[in-house]
């Protein structure tokens, strides 16, 4: 097989591994039942992967980079001068939208990764810091420019990241109809009338 095709069977098998993970849970998983979502014999699993550990771990590391990125697009793209709305915005929409356009990612993060101890917590941190120094950088630029409160700009990136990260979970325990921009757009306008220089 070429590299290209090497990497396309790997890409392959991690798509069925967050099926059935979302599904049946990191526990009642075995390498089997990923094999068969991935249509491929049991033994082709161990030539990319030592073990269901690493599998997980594998996805979880691949799920955090998409997310990653996907945020450090929307702030590329977004202007950042005058109000600091439209990059907080950006960063709270298109997380969001990454989340409830993959539910068995978000499974996966709020679900099997806490139960499954500090390798597998590391994931979730990792994510989370991300994200969090992504809307640290918005959150510098907004001060330096006096347009929201001089308080620390980490704690106020994580503050964001632990209400964003609460409302994805909640939208997938319970959907609640809305769309994701008007999620998007109350999650901003509760942070920075909060965040207001007074």
């Amino acid at each position: 097989m070429s590299e290209a095709d090497k990497e396309g069977r790997r890409n392959d098998i991690l798509a069925a591994a967050k099926k059935v993970f979302s599904r049946k849970g990191y526990h009642a998983t075995t390498i089997a039942d990923i094999a068969k979502a991935a249509r491929l014999s049991y033994g082709s699993i161990y030539w990319y992967f030592d073990s269901k550990d690493a599998l997980f771990h594998a996805l979880m590391e691949s799920e955090g980079q998409a997310l990653r990125d996907h945020v450090t697009h929307a702030l590329t793209h977004t202007p950042s001068h005058g109000s600091p709305v439209a990059p907080f915005r950006a960063a709270v929409l298109t997380t969001l939208e990454f989340f409830e356009s993959d539910r068995a990612l978000v499974k996966l993060l709020f679900r099997d990764s806490y139960a499954l101890g500090d390798r597998f917590e590391k994931h979730l941190f990792d994510i989370y810091e991300g994200f969090v120094g992504d809307v640290e950088k918005v959150v510098e630029d907004a001060q330096r420019r006096g347009l929201i409160v001089d308080a620390p700009a980490r704690m106020v990136a994580f503050s964001v990241g632990a209400l964003v990260g609460q409302v994805a979970h909640r939208r997938l325990v319970t959907d609640d109809g809305l769309p994701s921009a008007e999620v998007a757009d109350f999650v901003v306008s509760l942070l920075l009338n909060g965040l207001l220089p007074r």
